[in-house]
């Protein structure tokens, strides 16, 4: 291993209920420690939540209530969990955004402090953005091969962007991935339906407060409703209605709920 460690390494992955860090629960943790000379040990715990898991999370990681309904709770295994990672530096991919947060809210839950501030963390969704940084100029040179001359030129940037899309069609052609159920697709065609469907087939309003779930259905994106049916939420608390249109929010925003709450009084 290339990784000069000082401490054991604990890296860990959480898959949840949701995407709401204090409300949300652990459902699978599973967690790889790396020693000082490289031996790694891997554990994996499955999770009663003790709530029920939405469809659309389970249909992104493929965990159902009747999958953990037998597991034990987080603050059954929390004393386990604790002492694996004890004297352990931290990494994960995206861990500080949110699967550190998670599991800091699920060990208070569980009457345990979890002192996070004197390990090192390492996050490498961090350096992965750094070191690739996700900016057209980056994108230029890596598809095509050349600097982005006159950045923020809009004329410059467009030609770049189109020679961008051209490059990435090309460069993707025959490229498969795994999609959530692990099956092999390829997601990049040289067909403008399948181009869209791949980047913009969920929004609702362009400033993206209301998506489509994987049902289609529009979903808040945003706020005290983040998640919840947008008509379902209006029928229930019409006034949200009001105080999103009476706000600073975009025209589009609300045009786009105005005809959600059209639809639906006349459906």
């Amino acid at each position: 291993m290339n990784l000069n460690l000082r401490n054991p390494l604990v890296v860990f992955d959480l898959e949840t209920t949701g995407t709401n860090v204090t409300k949300d629960r652990v459902i699978e943790i599973s967690m790889v420690k790396a020693d000082v000379n490289g031996n790694r040990t891997i554990k994996t715990y499955r999770v009663n939540p003790e709530c029920h898991i939405p469809s659309s999370s389970s249909k992104i990681h493929g965990i159902y209530d009747d999958d953990i309904k037998d597991k034990p709770t987080f603050k059954q295994i929390a004393k386990e969990i604790a002492a694996f990672m004890k004297g352990c530096d931290i990494g994960g991919y995206n861990v500080l955004r949110f699967d550190l947060p998670v599991l800091t809210e699920e060990f208070l839950r569980a009457g345990i402090e979890f002192d996070f501030s004197n390990r090192k963390i390492v996050d490498a969704q961090k350096i992965f953005f750094m070191m690739e940084p996700r900016t057209l100029g980056a994108a230029l040179k890596f598809y095509c091969g050349r600097e982005l001359e006159d950045a923020h030129s809009a004329e410059a940037d467009t030609i770049a962007t189109l020679d961008v899309i051209d490059a990435q069609v090309k460069h993707y052609e025959g490229v498969t991935i795994k999609d959530k159920h692990g099956k092999d697709y390829e997601p990049v065609k040289n067909d403008m339906n399948a181009l869209h469907d791949l980047t913009a087939s969920n929004l609702v309003d362009f400033a993206g407060r209301m998506v489509l779930n994987n049902e289609g259905d529009a979903i808040f994106n945003f706020g005290k409703y983040k998640g919840k049916s947008v008509v379902d939420t209006l029928k229930k608390d019409p006034h949200y209605y009001d105080w999103i249109i009476n706000n600073d929010f975009a025209l589009d925003t609300k045009n786009k709920l105005t005809q959600l709450r059209l639809k639906s009084q006349f459906s």
